[in-house]
């Protein structure tokens, strides 16, 4: 069974900066880790080789410095990453970032089964996962909890808002995960030796073929007009002294403010 798991780098939520220009997230020099969604996909698809057999291919595009990223899913098990990175790709929004992974999964093709994490806590658009399925024209399954795998048929438990739901998809398909379905698995000490060793050459643009037309800033139907660091909140006030005077005062402030 060969499977692709896509995985994005993402900044640390404490050390999120932006473009003023461009309106998006800078992420050269930023400290990042792995979309901890996407940790759980990269385990899904490691526990379903280890039933089933295959092999697992983990992909991500971004700057160079994903490739640390990538290290730590070798780390971890996976046998083949791949690196997607050119400058032609900086400001994808998600309409090009999944065209992008969909034209490198075509470059690499015969596979089984797409894994990606339900979505990045950068964006938390949750849209990649199905996009890529969109440009590929393959069923797509998102939220799964549990996945079951027999023979050319996947049956995948959903984790919605009240229910349960199960559903099955001829394979191949696109399955986003969800961080119940399982716990990641620690780095072992020999897949750590065998990631010091890897070397990670990245793939450009002309490599996956893309059209420059899809891909970048200028490929992205999305456009931010503003996007802002929200303030940070003030500490609240305490009143003190008998319950009811205390309860006239809070009335009187929020009448002051026009909150009633």
């Amino acid at each position: 069974m060969k499977i692709i798991v896509c995985l994005k780098q993402v900044p640390e939520t404490t050390e999120v900066k932006i473009n003023p220009e461009t309106n998006t997230l800078i992420r050269e020099g930023v400290p990042s880790i792995v979309n901890p969604f996407d940790e759980n996909a990269v385990e899904a698809a490691l526990q379903l080789r280890e039933k089933h057999g295959g092999k697992v291919t983990v992909i991500s595009m971004g700057p160079p410095q994903a490739a640390e990223a990538l290290k730590t899913t070798i780390a971890m098990g996976a046998d083949e990453v791949i690196l997607i990175s050119d400058r032609a790709f900086a400001g994808s929004d998600t309409w090009a970032t999944s065209y992008t992974l969909a034209q490198t999964i075509r470059k690499i093709g015969n596979y089984d089964l797409i894994l990606c994490g339900k979505q990045a806590i950068d964006g938390d658009t949750a849209q990649v996962g199905p996009g890529i399925a969109e440009w590929l024209g393959i069923p797509q399954v998102t939220f799964g909890v549990k996945i079951d795998i027999d023979g050319s048929q996947a049956k995948v438990e959903r984790l919605l808002e009240e229910v349960n739901e199960v559903v099955e998809t001829p394979l191949p398909a696109v399955i986003t995960v969800v961080k119940q379905i399982n716990e990641p698995r620690l780095p072992s000490l020999k897949g750590m030796m065998k990631a010091k060793k890897v070397e990670i050459k990245a793939l450009r643009a002309e490599d996956i073929e893309a059209d420059l037309k899809n891909i970048g800033l200028n490929g992205s139907p999305t456009q931010v007009i503003k996007i802002f660091t929200p303030p940070p909140k003030t500490s609240g006030e305490i009143l003190n002294g008998v319950p009811h005077e205390n309860v006239e005062k809070l009335i009187a402030k929020l009448k002051e403010r026009k909150t009633i």
